[in-house]
Parts: C-alpha cells; sequence; structure tokens
C-alpha cells in the first residue's frame, strides 16, 4: 500500500468514478490508475467500486470507508510536507487564496500588500471564482485560504470563521429618481430594473427574500458574479444596480452614485474557510490576521483542530 495508490482512489472518486478524467487530472495513464487500484484491492481483500464491464459504476460499501480513511492519510501526508518547509524554508514558499471577485477587488487588497512587505520571498496566487468553486479549492487542497460570504459555513470539510460584516448599496447614474427617494423604499426600488449578482450568490437570495416578504418582485434583467460589471451596465442604463457596499468608490465610480440600502437588506458576514485538520505555515497565519484581526493563530488552531460542528461567532 502506498500513497500513490489512495491518491488514484481518491481522485477517480472525486471525477465521477472517471478514470480518464482522473488520468488526465493525475498526469497519467489510465491502465495505470486501474492497475493501481486493483492492486490496493487485493491487498485489502475488498472491492472499492462496483464495476460493470470495464466501467465504474459506484463505491461498494467498504470502499466508501475506505475512501473516507484514504482522505484523511493524504491530508496528513500533506501537513507531514507543510510542517518540514515551515522548519526548513522560513519565510518561502506558496500561499494559495481562493475568492470571489468582489473579495479579491475590494476586501484583500490592503492585507495582500501588507503580506509582501512581511513575506516578500511568498509567492501569492489569488484564485477567483464563485462560491462552491472556493470550497471546492480548499476542500481538494488546492488552495490553503478561502474567502467568499456563502457556501464556506455548509461545507463539512470545511472550518468557517467570520472575518467581518457587509451590507449594501444601490447604484445608480447621475440624476436618477430614485437619488430623490428619501427614504429609500424597496417599492421604489423596484419600480426600476435590477441588475445584481449572479444567484450563484447566497446574499442575492436575500435581496430575493426582501423584495417577496414585501410581495414585490421586481424585475432582474441582468445578473453577473462581479461587482464591476454590474457597475458597467448600470452605467450603461440598463437598470440600477444592488451590490456590496464596499465596491462602490466614489473616487472611481464618478459616473454613478450610491444609495445606503442597509436598512433594507439583512447584514451578510464574510467568511474565511480552511480545511479541516490542515496544518497551515506561520506566514498563513499571519495572513489571516493581517486580514481579519480578531482571528489569531491560537483562535484559529483551536478551530481548525475542532470536532465537526464546532464554531466561532464575531
Amino acid at each position: 500500500m502506498n500513497l500513490q495508490q489512495l491518491r488514484y482512489v481518491t481522485e477517480v472518486a472525486r471525477r465521477g468514478l472517471n478514470i480518464s478524467a482522473a488520468a488526465a487530472a493525475l498526469h497519467t495513464s489510465q491502465p495505470g490508475i486501474s492497475k493501481r487500484i486493483r492492486e490496493l484491492e487485493e491487498e485489502l481483500g475488498v472491492a472499492i467500486f462496483v464495476r460493470a464491464g470495464k466501467r465504474l459504476a459506484a463505491l461498494t460499501e467498504p470502499g466508501r470507508a475506505v475512501l473516507e480513511i484514504a482522505a484523511r492519510v493524504l491530508a496528513e501526508a500533506a501537513n507531514l510536507r507543510r510542517a518540514g518547509r515551515d522548519f526548513a524554508e522560513r519565510g518561502t514558499g506558496t500561499l494559495t487564496i481562493a475568492t470571489t471577485h468582489t473579495q479579491a477587488r475590494y476586501a484583500l487588497p490592503r492585507a495582500v500588500a501588507a503580506f509582501k512587505r512581511r513575506y516578500p520571498k511568498v509567492q501569492l496566487f489569488i484564485h477567483q471564482g464563485s462560491p462552491v468553486q472556493i470550497c471546492e479549492q480548499v476542500a481538494a487542497d488546492e488552495a490553503d485560504v478561502g474567502i467568499a460570504t456563502e457556501q464556506i459555513g455548509e461545507h463539512p470539510a470545511l472550518v468557517a470563521l467570520p472575518c467581518y460584516e457587509w451590507n449594501r448599496c444601490v447604484v445608480v447614474p447621475p440624476g436618477h429618481a430614485l437619488l430623490r427617494a428619501r427614504p429609500l423604499t424597496l417599492e421604489a426600488l423596484a419600480r426600476h430594473p435590477i441588475v445584481t449578482y449572479d444567484y450563484a450568490y447566497a446574499n442575492r437570495s436575500l435581496v430575493s427574500r426582501a423584495f417577496a416578504q414585501r410581495g414585490l418582485a421586481p424585475e432582474v434583467v441582468l445578473t453577473a458574479f462581479d461587482s464591476d460589471v454590474i457597475k458597467t451596465y448600470v452605467e450603461l442604463g440598463l437598470g440600477v444596480g444592488i451590490l456590496a457596499k464596499m465596491a462602490f468608490d466614489p473616487r472611481r465610480d464618478r459616473a454613478l452614485r450610491a444609495i445606503d440600502a442597509s436598512h433594507l437588506f439583512p447584514t451578510s458576514t464574510a467568511q474565511l474557510g480552511l480545511r479541516r485538520g490542515a496544518y497551515l505555515r506561520r506566514f498563513a497565519y499571519d495572513f489571516i490576521e493581517l486580514f481579519a484581526p480578531r482571528l489569531s493563530r491560537t483562535l484559529v488552531a483551536k478551530m481548525l483542530a475542532g470536532p465537526v460542528g464546532s464554531t466561532y461567532e464575531l
């Protein structure tokens, strides 16, 4: 039994039992993966997969148990490598952050700049994606840290740590009728076409729910993952935008005006996601604290080692 066999089993399961897709992801051959899996099954004395001819059809009951243990073994092997590098290569390495466009564009820059001043030899990678993609990358050990408002708290493999609370604003062109609405109401907002976030973002659901609770059904004419795309189409006159308040900068967004909407919609909480049980290098802890000062190394380490279901509140 070796780590390569365990890696092949977990990747095949992750790829929906598609050996070809697993082989491509691992840069190896399909026959090689099949051979190593059969060798592992022979050594363990159980079938890991149900086979239909040459195709894998399902995981067996012992296969599910093997997969769960294999994932833990591979995670601990990765932790050992990180621990070794942490002591042997102080101040060097890589840190990968998976996050949404809004977080990368508006919430992260100050922490990133401070981190690079402190750790100039650490390579920093920022992967932008949807909340679901962010969770998958952290759970699969493709990213060290995930930052989003949605999904992180629901993912069983991740520890979710709240970072900060935020709310929304409405953006309109200069001279728009909503600028004269005092105070701004959902009824007034619903009279105009809406440009806002895609349904992949749970905060879009909060906005929709607020309208629905008042019996309103505004016309959503365009959705996007990207706050800057929303602002672009508001400038073009497609509608009024609903976006994160942090995404409006009056110095940059001179062609738009912002109206506070925090009284109309529930507050949201940006969360930091970490793979449960992961070993974080010291510079990763420092980055987290630069981004969210209340998340000290002691607190984060405690939560990483805590049982499933343990939580930390702002």
